[in-house]
């Protein structure tokens, strides 16, 4: 890209939501997401010389330089608790203005509703899965890598990979079935 502003353009406009993804689904935030994601692309940018193809294709690549980013991260603030705000999670609530809601074909407000506390029971419990098994999780059933892409990703086997899906998808399983029992 040597200088090529719009080249890094497209590539930002192409891998954002990628990585944006990546970063909410590993912290649960939308504020954390967009800054680890602008310093994701700023680590990209600064390293585009060692891109090499031989090693892989770009978006694993990208999703490497993203991986070790949050684990740096979640190794700096792990330490740290998270305090919820009162208005957490306001500012995505309504999609809509009120006049879309009345003449809205789409959704309801109850079924928006429902799908809004699911995702959030979702990503409360993939918070609780550990880290090795959630970032296996979130590559494979949520960014849609191929078992072979994961492993060039975390840098293990791709065995390894398929235990961690494994394992990490029947962890999230129990934790949201003890979620459901909760709630009834």
């Amino acid at each position: 890209m040597d200088g090529d502003s719009s080249a890094w353009t497209e590539l930002v406009r192409a891998q954002h939501r990628r990585v944006y993804g990546l970063c909410y689904r590993f912290t649960g935030n939308p504020t954390d997401a967009e800054d680890l994601t602008q310093d994701v692309f700023l680590k990209i940018y600064s390293n585009l010389a060692s891109f090499d193809t031989g090693r892989g294709s770009l978006q694993v690549w990208i999703t490497t330089m993203t991986r070790n980013l949050l684990v740096d991260n979640f190794r700096r603030t792990r330490n740290l608790r998270a305090t919820s705000s009162l208005d957490d999670g306001w500012e995505s609530a309504d999609e809509f203005k009120p006049i879309d809601r009345l003449t809205s074909r789409g959704i309801s407000p109850h079924e928006s509703a429902a799908s809004n506390e699911l995702a959030k029971m979702v990503q409360e419990a993939l918070a609780r899965v550990s880290v090795d098994l959630r970032e296996a999780v979130i590559l494979r059933d949520l960014q849609d890598m191929d078992y072979k892409e994961i492993a060039c990703v975390l840098g293990i086997p791709e065995g390894t990979v398929k235990s961690r899906i494994s394992r990490g998808r029947a962890e999230l399983a129990r934790l949201l079935e003890r979620n459901r029992r909760e709630v009834m």
